[in-house]
C-alpha cells in the first residue's frame, strides 16, 4: 500500500516545478495544434494525411512512404517523410502547399483550448513576450489567432513551418528564431508543448519545457521522454499567474 507522503510529495514537486516554470518566464514559446487549439477538430487529420496519401498515388509515388508512413494519422510526418526523399523537390514544395491549404481549410472548426485563451491575453498584460513556435504554416496560425482576437498578443512573432522542412522540429530552428527577434536567453523564456518533438526541440534550444497534454496517452509520452512538468489542463498555469498578480498587488 502506497502511503500518503508517497502519493503528496510527487504532486508537491509537480507544483513547486510548475510555479517555477511559469512564474520565471518572461518569454514563452508556444506550440499552436495542441496548447493553443486543436486545429483538426472538426475537419479530420486521419482524413487530410488519407488524402495527401491518395495524391502522391495518382503521382504514382506512394512507394516514396513506408507501409506505416502510408496508414499514419500525422500529416506532418509524411511531409517530413517526402522532403527526405525528395529534399528541396517540387513535389516537397507542393505537398507543403497541399497540407497548408488542408490546415486553412479546418481553421472555421478549430477548437480552443481550454484556458489558453485567457492565459495568452493575462501573460500579454502582465508584459510577457509571447511567440508560436510551429511545424504549421504561419498563415494558418495567423488566420487562426485574428478570428480569436489574439493575433496582436503574438505578432509579429509567429515562426511556423518555412520552404526549409528539414529545420521542422524536433530541430530548434523556430524557437531559436523567436528568441534570437525577442531578444530574450534561452533561460528566460518557456516552451509550452504537447509532443516529444516539442521537447526534443525545447532542449536543443536549452529552453525549459512544460508539457500540455489533454489525456492521459499523452502524458505517459512525455513523461518518458523525459518532461518533469506536465499538466492536463491550462487552468493551473492561469491560476498561478493570477495569485501571483494578487500577491504583487498587496505588496
Amino acid at each position: 500500500m502506497t502511503s500518503d507522503t508517497d502519493q503528496t510529495e510527487p504532486v508537491a514537486e509537480q507544483a513547486d516545478g510548475l510555479r517555477d516554470l511559469v512564474l520565471g518566464a518572461r518569454v514563452v514559446l508556444w506550440d499552436f495544434d495542441g496548447p493553443v487549439c486543436r486545429l483538426f477538430a472538426g475537419y479530420s487529420a486521419d482524413r487530410v494525411a488519407g488524402e495527401l496519401v491518395d495524391w502522391l498515388a495518382r503521382l504514382g509515388l506512394k512507394e516514396l512512404l513506408s507501409e506505416e508512413e502510408q496508414v499514419h494519422p500525422d500529416p506532418h510526418v509524411l511531409l517530413g517523410a517526402v522532403d527526405r526523399r525528395r529534399h528541396r523537390s517540387d513535389l516537397a514544395a507542393d505537398f507543403e502547399e497541399r497540407l497548408t491549404r488542408e490546415e486553412l481549410r479546418a481553421v472555421p472548426t478549430a477548437r480552443p483550448t481550454a484556458y489558453a485563451d485567457p492565459l495568452i491575453r493575462t501573460w500579454t498584460a502582465l508584459g510577457v513576450g509571447l511567440a508560436v513556435t510551429t511545424n504549421n504554416s504561419p498563415r494558418v496560425v495567423g488566420e487562426y489567432l485574428a478570428t480569436r482576437g489574439l493575433l496582436d498578443c503574438f505578432a509579429p512573432h509567429i515562426y511556423g513551418r518555412t520552404r526549409d522542412l528539414h529545420l521542422l522540429k524536433p530541430d530548434p530552428y523556430c524557437l531559436n528564431r523567436a528568441l534570437r527577434a525577442m531578444g530574450a536567453a534561452p533561460g528566460q523564456a518557456l516552451m509550452v508543448g504537447d509532443t516529444t518533438s516539442d521537447l526534443t526541440a525545447a532542449r536543443r534550444a536549452g529552453v525549459p519545457f512544460l508539457g500540455y497534454a489533454r489525456d492521459d496517452e499523452k502524458a505517459k509520452l512525455l513523461r518518458r521522454a523525459g518532461a518533469e512538468t506536465v499538466v492536463h489542463s491550462l487552468e493551473p498555469v492561469l491560476r498561478l499567474l493570477w495569485e501571483d498578480g494578487r500577491v504583487r498587488g498587496h505588496a
